[in-house]
C-alpha cells in the first residue's frame, strides 16, 4: 500500500510553516487596510471625490477600493500563489498563465462583488431597518446561485471539464453511487495536471448540476481501488447532504454578520461622522465587523467541517470494505500534495478543514480491526 515518503514529509513541514505565515501576513495586511480606512479621512475622501449619481458612486467606491487592496497584497499574494507553489514542485503553470487567471479572478469577483454591495446600498437607503434580514437573505440566494452555477459556468473559466474517458473505471463508479442509493449528474474529470501537480476530487453543483469531479492527476495515477473510495467519500457528503447542511450554517453566519453590522452602523455612523447608514465611506464599520465574526467562528466552522468530512471517510469505508485501498488513496495523496500528516494541535485547531492524515488513516485502520 505504500508508506509516507520521508522527505516530502519533511518539504510538507516546511511548505506548510511557509503558508502559515502568509497567511497571518496576509490577515495582518487586510486588518491594517480596513482599519486606516475606518480610522483616517481616506474613505470619506474617496466617497466625496466621487460625485455621481449612487450606483455609480458605489460602483466606484468598490472598483477603487478592491484594486487598491489587490495592487497593495499583490506581493503576497504572488509569492505565496507562485513562488512558493513553484518552489516545491506543486504548481507547473507559466506565469504568463498565472497571471491570466489572477485577472479573471479578480475581473469575475470585482463584477460579483459590485452587483451585491450595489443591491445591498439600495437596500441600505431605502429600508434602513430591515436592511440587514434582506440583505442576508439576497446574499444567501447569491451563494446558492454560485454554488449551481460552479460546475457549469464557473471551474469551466479555469479549468476544461471532460466525462470520464475510462469506461470500466466509469461503470464501477456507476456501480458504486448504486450501491449508495445516490444520483449525482456523473463523474467528470478535470485537467489540474495543466496547471498543478497536486490531486483532488470534490462533489460540487446543487440539483441538476451536481456531480463529482476528479483531477487527472489522480486518474492517471492511483489505481481503480484507490479512486473507488475517493469517490465512495464524495458520495458520502451527497447521502449525508454536507452541501445544504454547510449553506445552513454559512446563512446562519451572514445573518448574524449583517445583524451585528446592522448595529454596528446605528452606533459607529455617529461616532465616525458618516453621513448616515447608507454612506458607502461607512463601508469599512461593516468589513471590520464581518473580520472579526469570521475570526471568531472560523474554529467552529472548521471543527464541523472536519466532522462531516470525517463522517464521509467512515462513510467510503463502509461502502466498499477497503481500508487498504483508503490507507493507500490518502498515503498517496499525503505525498503527492504535500500534506503534513501530523500538525501540532494548535495548527489543526486554526487551519485544518480536514482531519489531518493520521486520524483518517487510524480510523481505517480501526475499521479494519472491527471489520475483521
Amino acid at each position: 500500500m505504500g508508506d509516507l515518503d520521508a522527505e516530502r514529509q519533511q518539504k510538507a513541514k516546511a511548505y506548510a510553516r511557509t503558508m502559515r505565515h502568509l497567511a497571518f501576513l496576509e490577515l495582518g495586511l487586510g486588518g491594517a487596510f480596513v482599519l486606516i480606512l475606518l480610522f483616517t479621512s481616506l474613505s470619506t475622501g474617496l466617497r466625496d471625490l466621487l460625485d455621481f449619481p449612487w450606483l455609480i458612486r458605489v460602483a466606484l467606491y468598490f472598483i477603487i477600493l478592491l484594486t487598491a487592496f489587490r495592487v497593495l497584497s499583490s506581493p503576497l499574494s504572488f509569492y505565496g500563489g507562485y513562488i512558493v507553489p513553484r518552489r516545491y514542485g506543486l504548481l507547473r503553470q507559466s506565469l504568463g498563465g498565472w497571471l491570466l487567471d489572477g485577472v479573471k479572478r479578480g475581473a469575475l469577483g470585482l463584477v460579483l462583488a459590485i452587483g451585491v454591495m450595489a443591491c445591498v446600498y439600495w437596500l441600505l437607503g431605502r429600508f434602513p431597518d430591515l436592511w440587514w434580514l434582506m440583505a442576508a437573505a439576497l446574499v444567501v440566494l447569491f451563494g446558492v446561485a454560485m454554488t449551481n452555477l460552479a460546475p457549469v459556468v464557473i471551474i469551466p473559466l479555469f479549468y476544461r471539464l471532460e466525462p470520464l474517458a475510462d469506461a470500466g473505471l466509469r461503470e464501477r463508479l456507476e456501480r458504486l453511487a448504486e450501491r449508495a442509493k445516490t444520483k449525482v449528474r456523473g463523474v467528470v474529470t478535470i485537467n489540474l495536471s495543466s496547471k498543478a501537480t497536486t490531486g483532488n476530487a470534490a462533489l460540487v453543483g446543487l440539483g441538476n448540476t451536481r456531480r463529482i469531479i476528479i483531477g487527472d492527476t489522480v486518474v492517471d495515477r492511483y489505481s481503480a481501488d484507490e479512486i473507488e473510495v475517493m469517490v465512495a467519500h464524495e458520495l458520502g457528503h451527497h447521502v449525508h447532504r454536507d452541501i445544504a447542511k454547510l449553506i445552513a450554517m454559512q446563512s446562519l453566519a451572514i445573518l448574524a454578520g449583517f445583524f451585528l453590522a446592522h448595529l454596528a452602523l446605528r452606533a459607529g455612523v455617529p461616532y465616525f461622522g458618516f453621513e448616515g447608514s447608507s454612506d458607502v465611506a461607512a463601508f469599512p464599520l461593516i468589513a471590520v465587523v464581518f473580520g472579526m465574526l469570521a475570526l471568531s467562528l472560523t474554529p467552529l466552522t472548521s471543527a464541523y467541517s472536519r466532522r462531516i468530512e470525517g463522517a464521509a471517510d467512515a462513510y467510503a469505508l463502509t461502502l466498499t470494505k477497503n481500508a487498504e485501498g483508503f490507507i493507500a488513496m490518502m498515503t498517496r495523496l499525503a505525498n503527492q500534495n504535500l500534506s503534513e500528516a501530523e500538525p501540532s494541535r494548535w495548527v489543526e485547531w486554526l487551519f485544518y478543514d480536514h482531519p489531518p492524515y493520521y486520524k483518517r488513516v487510524a480510523r481505517a485502520r480501526d475499521y479494519e480491526k472491527g471489520a475483521g
